[in-house]
């Protein structure tokens, strides 16, 4: 049983390891980053999404923004799409394809952004949510893995884990998540980051 864990554990160091050390993905993660600061500083809104562990990781990732942090400071107008009422309407009536498209359809402007993340990048429904989202100019940030699929040409900013493990490119996701945040936080709240 050890063996496993510890083979688990340097799988996920390395896959870590190799994330660090693409320049490219450094580079996107920074101006996802800088581009969620201007978002919110121009009071706009950020969208997430994701289909099973990725749908976990959009709700992390809105209500850290929603709540908080590390530190007390205002809430972030941040939401995933993640609506029992509005997932069953839309996939009764219409098909889960159409289950965060229409949602950004619905309430997304121009000089929001979109957080769309697929392991695979091939997600329908997060695709389709893509295409409505750049039809309506917001900025779309992809966390997406296997090599980027669809989405790696769809999205502004693609963030691409260097795995074909779907465990393994989540791990990463929740860590650029977290990085995000701390991204945003650091510039928009100084104050929590003073020793």
């Amino acid at each position: 049983m050890s063996n496993h864990i510890v083979l688990g554990l340097e799988e996920g160091a390395k896959t870590l390891d190799s994330f660090i050390t693409n320049k490219e993905n450094i580079f996107q993660l920074s101006e996802a980053i800088k581009q969620l600061i201007l978002t919110f500083r121009e009071g706009k809104s950020v969208f997430s999404c994701g289909n099973g562990g990725s749908m976990c990781d959009a709700m992390h990732f809105a209500e850290e923004l929603t709540g908080r942090y590390r530190k007390n400071r205002k809430p972030l107008p941040a939401t995933a799409i993640a609506d029992p009422s509005h997932l069953s309407c839309v996939a009764n009536d219409f098909g889960y394809d159409e289950v965060f498209s229409r949602y950004i359809e619905a309430w997304g402007n121009k000089g929001d952004c979109l957080l769309a993340i697929s392991t695979s990048g091939n997600s329908k429904n997060v695709i389709l949510a893509t295409e409505i989202a750049k039809k309506k100019n917001l900025k779309v940030i992809g966390l997406l893995g296997k090599g980027g699929g669809i989405l790696k040409s769809l999205v502004d900013y693609p963030i691409i884990v260097d795995s074909n493990t779907t465990d393994r490119i989540q791990e990463i996701h929740i860590k650029t998540i977290h990085l995000m945040i701390e991204g945003i936080e650091r510039e928009l709240f100084p104050e929590n980051y003073q020793e």
